[in-house]
């Protein structure tokens, strides 16, 4: 595959970030929102100081160092000095349990961790680990008095052996580790996925076929970095391409959001489905169906067409009126809340990948009419084949082959040869392709359920159906003594103002709620097929437990 990008040496990082500072060095690169912006010429120097603090302490190429941070500046800063001398950064999610945060650092064994201040009392606590010193991501200075005195003193007596072993960055190859990063899945089983240089490198590379970015992109950044989604296209891709990046140092609450949208004007974007679901269900949905007349017009297609339109121009100027890509990726997004965008003329792309190819395989392009329900065709580089389709859906689990395919499992070569099938990476996913290659997923291999006459039913279709309702949080559909069954969780704030809480008997409103749930059952049943039929609605009081990118943990509700 030849990529348009010239004057890149080889597929690796510290490549990637050189030519980008010879191209964009007085460019603007990173900052917080509100905050002063540094060029690309400044972020270099600030990569190459702390390059020299990780090699005086003993980090060589190969050794793993973990970061633990939300989102900053300093971030990419710790993330580029590492791989640029060809040690291995360990991204963690500071959402993860200090436990399995321990965990990581010693299956990583982690020599060395970047830790935001807001963090450094979970590396504290990290007992019997390899950690040889700490950094404060904040200041990017060394942390004394959690220093391993004992190590320190015998690097200082080998100081001439160590600074000869020094790495630089032509001593980098395309195929060296760069990453392991430590998934947190709907299935329970965290592994450390390893992925090298090439396969980062050529995987923000291969989004020139969907969409232009250039230098005078602004990105707004809303998803953790440790996430593979964000440190692909919301960090690599902009510094492939010079574009500037700006992260929000406080809970990205919806008055943050609308006022850092204000501030930036963003051009470009990346989210998770539930973010823009959000925005049409509790601020586009409810104009257009507050009165009788108006819910009427938003049912006839013609009507709804331009009302959405016109919803569409005020969602842009609610981003800062200059948005011209939001890329929606990590989970699967309801096809009624696809079709708003598509009729309000939303600049919207649906991304298709997993943590294990770096992370895309699939995207629609900007500009182009976009298939509802489809997540567009194959990335620049990258082949898409269903494995062992059925002779009359087409319906199979979703192959790979991709640059961007992962190394392995970091220590698990028997998971490792359970997802490939040669150089295929076998996704877990089933779907298929229509004519025009263009990929539709129908669910999860471990999802599927089967149904009393062999039928294959997808859960995820039946709860798209579920959650058209407006009070509707979340659903999960499983099946329970051969029939099926949903767990909802509700819109509790709704509800009150339905049912007048307030004013109400708890037990009146609970008889409400459940007579509310079995009308909504008998609806979804009208719009699903026969063998999908819903036997009971369960209400869900508590939030369902999800991954970082918003899919319910499906494991842990195995048992109603």
């Amino acid at each position: 595959m030849t990529y348009p990008y010239e004057n890149l040496e080889n597929f690796t990082l510290p490549s990637l970030l050189n030519r980008s500072i010879k191209l964009y060095n007085d460019r603007e690169s990173f900052a917080h929102v509100g905050q002063e912006v540094m060029s690309y010429a400044d972020m270099m120097i600030k990569v190459q100081d702390t390059i020299k603090i990780l090699q005086e302490n003993g980090i060589h190429k190969g050794d793993k160092v973990l970061l633990l941070s939300e989102n900053m500046p300093n971030w990419v800063v710790a993330y580029f000095s590492v791989t640029y001398i060809g040690a291995v950064i360990v991204p963690v999610l500071v959402d993860f349990h200090p436990s399995e945060i321990h965990h990581i650092i010693r299956h990583s064994e982690a020599k060395a961790v970047f830790v935001s201040q807001k963090h450094i009392s979970t590396i504290e606590e990290c007992a019997e680990s390899s950690l040889e010193f700490i950094i404060n991501l904040d200041e990017l200075k060394i942390i004394d008095e959690f220093t391993n005195q004992n190590y320190m003193s015998k690097l200082k007596q080998k100081t001439k052996e160590v600074t000869k072993k020094f790495s630089k960055a032509e001593d980098v190859q395309e195929d060296d580790l760069a990453a392991i990063i430590y998934t947190s899945g709907t299935t329970g089983h965290s592994k450390g996925v390893m992925l090298s240089h090439k396969n980062l490198v050529a995987n923000a590379m291969s989004a020139w076929e969907k969409v232009t970015i250039t230098k005078n992109d602004v990105f707004l950044s809303i998803l953790p970095l440790a996430h593979t989604l964000e440190a692909t296209v919301g960090m690599i891709v902009p510094i492939l391409h010079g574009s500037s990046v700006y992260y929000i140092d406080k809970t990205p609450t919806p008055s943050v959001l609308i006022k850092s949208f204000g501030i930036v004007k963003p051009t470009m974007m990346i989210s998770v489905p539930l973010i823009i679901e959000k925005i049409y269900k509790n601020k586009v949905l409810p104009k257009f169906t507050e009165s009788i007349v108006m819910k009427t017009l938003y049912n006839i297609p013609v009507f709804r067409k331009v009302l959405n339109k016109v919803a569409g121009k005020k969602l842009l100027e609610t981003f800062g009126g200059r948005l011209r890509f939001f890329g929606i990726g990590g989970a699967g997004i309801a096809p009624f809340v696809e079709q708003f965008l598509i009729e309000a003329k939303f600049p919207y792309i649906i991304g298709y990948g997993l943590t294990e190819t770096a992370p895309l395989i699939a995207g629609s392009i900007l500009g182009n009419k976009s298939k509802i329900k489809s997540t567009g065709t194959a990335m620049a580089g990258v082949k898409i084949k269903i494995k062992d389709p059925d002779p009359d859906t087409g319906e199979g689990e979703i192959i790979a082959l991709s640059p961007s395919t992962m190394m392995g499992y970091y220590k698990e070569p028997e998971k490792t040869a359970e997802v490939m099938d040669g150089d295929w990476f076998l996704t877990g996913d089933l779907g298929y392709m229509d004519n025009d290659e263009f990929l539709f997923i129908s669910g999860r291999s471990k999802n599927v359920i089967i149904g009393s006459s062999g039928e294959n039913i997808y859960p995820e279709q039946i709860e798209a159906t579920i959650n058209k309702n407006e009070v509707v949080v979340d659903s999960l559909v499983m099946k329970q003594d051969d029939k099926l069954v949903a767990k909802i969780h509700l819109d509790y704030e709704l509800i009150d103002k339905m049912f007048k809480a307030n004013n109400t008997p708890d037990s009146k409103v609970a008889d409400e709620i459940k007579n509310y749930l079995e009308n909504m059952r008998l609806e979804v049943n009208t719009q699903v097929s026969s063998f999908s039929k819903i036997q009971k609605f369960i209400e869900q009081i508590e939030p369902f437990v999800k991954t970082p990118t918003k899919k319910i943990k499906r494991f842990l509700y195995t048992e109603l």
